[in-house]
């Protein structure tokens, strides 16, 4: 029987599997490389594109946070306004009333009555005055009720200076009425 050596053939060959091996195993390392750089650059990608989204985001917040300042601020000025407003209103409304509440004081003030003392605070009117009589002030009472612009007569004080003179103190109260029909004088 021939004799064939078989050593060198089974080196070859193992020589051929380590060096597919050790070339599988750079490509493996190298793909493993090549991904995980792939991966880390577009997670890096991302992050930059999510941090600029951020400032994006930062720098509207900052605008849009102005923006509510300047609005509250116009807020502000606007409710300063319509308070102003509100009470330039209200004063247009009432300057007819200390027209008609002093022709009323007039107008109701019977003979013998001489008012000497007149104060309002807010819609609290004080009368003070002289009568020839307990009679005149009672009357002057009653016509101060009668009056669709006063309302709520009280008598503080009602003092005897001698005959024929009684000094008196009253009180009534503002009344707002709506406008007398002009046809109605």
């Amino acid at each position: 029987m021939a004799k064939i050596n078989l050593l060198p053939w089974r080196e070859e060959h193992r020589k051929e599997q380590q060096a597919d091996f050790l070339i599988f195993l750079g490509m493996g390392v190298s793909a493993a490389i090549v991904i995980m750089l792939s991966v880390h650059l577009t997670i890096n990608s991302m992050i930059d594109n999510q941090n600029g989204r951020n400032r994006f985001l930062q720098n509207e917040i900052t605008v849009l946070d102005k923006k509510i300042k300047e609005i509250k601020e116009l807020e502000k000025t606007k409710s300063r306004l319509l308070a102003r407003m509100d009470v330039i209103q209200r004063l247009q409304s009432s300057r007819p009333e200390i027209v008609h509440m002093f022709d009323q004081l007039a107008k109701t003030v019977p003979a013998g009555v001489y008012l000497t003392k007149f104060s309002q605070k807010g819609k609290s009117l004080s009368i003070a005055g002289n009568a020839q009589s307990n009679t005149r002030v009672s009357a002057y009472m009653r016509s101060l009720e009668e009056s669709p612009w006063l309302k709520g007569t009280d008598l503080n004080v009602i003092r005897s200076k001698g005959v024929d003179a009684n000094s008196f103190t009253l009180k009534v109260a503002q009344s707002k009425v709506g406008a007398p029909a002009e046809g109605a004088k």
